[in-house]
């Protein structure tokens, strides 16, 4: 039996959808065969669940097509000319102005730059002082009291000669002032022929005044500047040694984690390695000033100690330092004889053979490993982008390079 103008609730399904759903024969089960009121459909009820199906799936049908329409009616925002050109000009202005803030302290880059190289390259007397049970922080008093006393040494061999010499030159100026009246003498004869006198006061009153004060001016800024530099570099310095291992830490926190351990081996080496490389080159500039002191001491060529400490300095910068310093000196014994000069420039090219192939190879073979072409070719670019400092810093700086391509680089290159 049917219920009174009713149609079973599987048929009504069968009409609107076509599918039975679980939960519409759940229903049915539920109502029975003799389901009453809860188990039926009226017919208006029938038309009605199928209206609502056909507006379901017409609804369904519609509704993608309304959001495209809806996308399709969305303007979106244009930037305007102005807006563009205005980024474009506010972002050149800024880096013009950060470019020009670079170069305006560039001397004041090149001795922080020096400053933390040297930090690093004590970095492992530091470290091997510390592991003594001393402390990091006097490990570092320790270091700086012997850089203290290695300047103070430099100073007391400089100083006396310098000043021997100026003292000596004070007290010749009127003797040759005396002799240029006198005919009889060199001097004297030059002055006859050229006027050297007259010509001095008439540029001195030209204007050559204000160019030899202009002269004094800037010799007097140039070794201010020189005393000023020398004493950031040692601060700097002393706190770049304290904090080593706060600042290795701070650098490190700007690594993701997932890579930081990669980075602070490769670091490590790098630092290690630059350390190594500055100690094996402070060895070989001490046997260079230590050659040329006995040199000098054994030819009788004056100043040996100055120029000693001279040469050693000048070693410490690659490829150009140790032909400078022997030029030097060389040009010091032609003040003895021109046989004695001639031995002292034939004396440094045997001593540079010596150094690169005997010296330089013991000292470095357990801190760096460069190419003798990589080699002049940092030294070049380091010199003109820094000067000496650059040039002193070229070397670990390409050993630095190479590490990291070794270790980053190139195995990620195979690997692909």
């Amino acid at each position: 039996m049917l219920p009174a103008g009713g149609i079973p609730r599987r048929s009504v399904t069968r009409r609107a959808g076509g599918v039975c759903t679980d939960r519409a024969r759940a229903d049915d089960r539920r109502s029975g065969p003799g389901g009453g009121e809860e188990g039926v459909l009226t017919g208006n009820g029938a038309e009605e669940g199928e209206e609502g199906a056909d507006a379901t799936s017409e609804g369904a049908g519609a509704r993608p097509g309304g959001r495209r329409a809806g996308r399709e009616r969305r303007v979106r925002p244009t930037s305007s000319w102005f807006a563009v050109g205005f980024g474009i000009g506010l972002g050149l202005t800024l880096a013009f102005v950060a470019l020009q803030t670079v170069l305006h302290i560039r001397d004041l880059l090149t001795l922080l730059l020096l400053a933390l190289f040297v930090a690093i390259s004590l970095e492992p007397v530091v470290g091997w002082l510390a592991r003594r049970r001393i402390g990091r922080g006097w490990a570092v008093v320790v270091v700086i009291a012997g850089l203290l006393v290695a300047l103070a040494g430099f100073l007391a061999l400089v100083i006396p000669p310098v000043s021997k010499e100026v003292s000596a030159l004070a007290d010749a100026v009127p003797k040759w002032l005396q002799q240029l009246h006198d005919r009889h003498s060199l001097l004297g004869r030059l002055e006859n022929r050229y006027h050297l006198v007259a010509k001095l006061r008439e540029q001195l009153g030209a204007g050559g005044g204000s160019a030899v004060l202009g002269g004094l001016l800037g010799a007097g800024h140039i070794v201010l500047s020189a005393v000023t530099g020398t004493g950031l570099v040692i601060i700097l310095t002393i706190y770049f040694m304290a904090g080593m291992e706060h600042l290795k830490r701070f650098a490190y926190r700007f690594v993701p984690l997932s890579r930081r351990a990669k980075v602070i081996d490769v670091t490590e080496e790098i630092l290690w390695r630059v350390g190594r490389y500055m100690l094996g080159n402070a060895v070989t500039s001490a046997i260079a000033g230590l050659a040329t002191f006995l040199w000098c001491v054994a030819l009788d060529v004056p100043y040996a100690a100055a120029l000693g400490v001279f040469v050693a300095l000048m070693d410490m910068v690659p490829v150009v330092g140790s032909t400078i310093g022997g030029l030097v000196v060389s040009l010091v014994a032609l003040s003895v004889s021109f046989p004695v000069a001639l031995a002292t420039a034939g004396f440094y090219v045997g001593f540079r053979l010596a150094e690169d192939y005997l010296i330089m190879p013991k000292a470095m073979s357990y801190a760096v490993s460069v190419h003798p072409i990589v080699t002049v070719v940092a030294v070049v670019i380091g010199g003109a982008l820094l000067g000496v400092v650059g040039a002193l810093i070229a070397i670990p700086v390409a050993a630095g390079i190479g590490i990291v391509l070794d270790e980053a680089v190139f195995p990620r290159i195979d690997a692909l």
